[in-house]
């Protein structure tokens, strides 16, 4: 598991930002360090404000619900750090040595482990995807230029090695993406009750599907 969770990360992120009035920083303080110890869905709009010295409706008037009062606190840390977290996560799972198929089974499990430790936070993100077309528009291009433009990079190396089919890198991409996407939105959205340990029989099957379309046949 991780060190850390984001909204750990974003406990002291917080403390050191100067964009907002100072009872919307004491507003977003409170709540980040108040999701990070009970979790998202057990606490309320009411604590917040009582721990930050304000009324309830204060919350309502800047940022109209919980979810929005996430999503404020968190989409500039994620766009500050999206980048750098992007490229460790490479860095952590791929060397030279390993296989495509290889590179693929450890980029699962590690960011499995991520969402596991956030997964509270990845199913807000996800719920909002779906219904605001505002935050598509913000979030998923500057998620494909920081993460899949990376992965972009990581294709086209295997591609040279001669491990992966002849189709073009972006739809490779795009494949797999739809599939590992699916995946983890089916193991921690929709399912009940999500595995409390990386499933490594999952990961493996859906890592072979994944090589069955787009491996080089020889």
């Amino acid at each position: 598991m991780s060190k850390k969770s984001l909204l750990d990360e974003m406990i002291a992120q917080t403390k050191i930002s100067k964009k907002n009035t100072d009872k919307q920083q004491k507003i977003a303080e409170t709540a980040v360090k108040m999701f990070a110890e009970k979790g998202y869905a057990n606490t309320s709009t009411s604590e917040i404000a009582k721990g930050a010295g304000v009324a309830e409706g204060t919350i309502f008037r800047h940022y109209g619900t919980k979810d929005n009062l996430l999503l404020a606190v968190i989409l500039p840390f994620i766009k500050e750090s999206l980048p750098s977290m992007a490229e460790n996560v490479i860095k952590e799972v791929y060397s030279e040595d390993k296989s495509f198929e290889e590179f693929l089974k450890a980029f699962l499990q590690n960011r499995w482990y991520f969402i596991f430790d956030n997964q509270e936070l990845f199913k807000v993100i996800v719920k909002e995807l779906l219904y605001s077309e505002d935050l598509k528009k913000e979030l998923l291009p500057f998620f494909s230029e920081t993460v899949l433009k990376r992965l972009l990079k990581i294709i086209n190396l295997y591609k040279g090695r001669g491990e992966l089919s002849d189709l073009p890198s972006d739809k490779i991409l795009k494949m797999m993406f739809t599939l590992i996407a699916g995946y983890f939105v089916s193991s921690f959205v929709l399912s009940l009750e999500p595995s409390t340990n990386v499933p490594t029989d999952e990961i493996n099957q859906l890592v072979q599907f994944i090589m069955n379309g787009i491996r080089k046949e020889i």
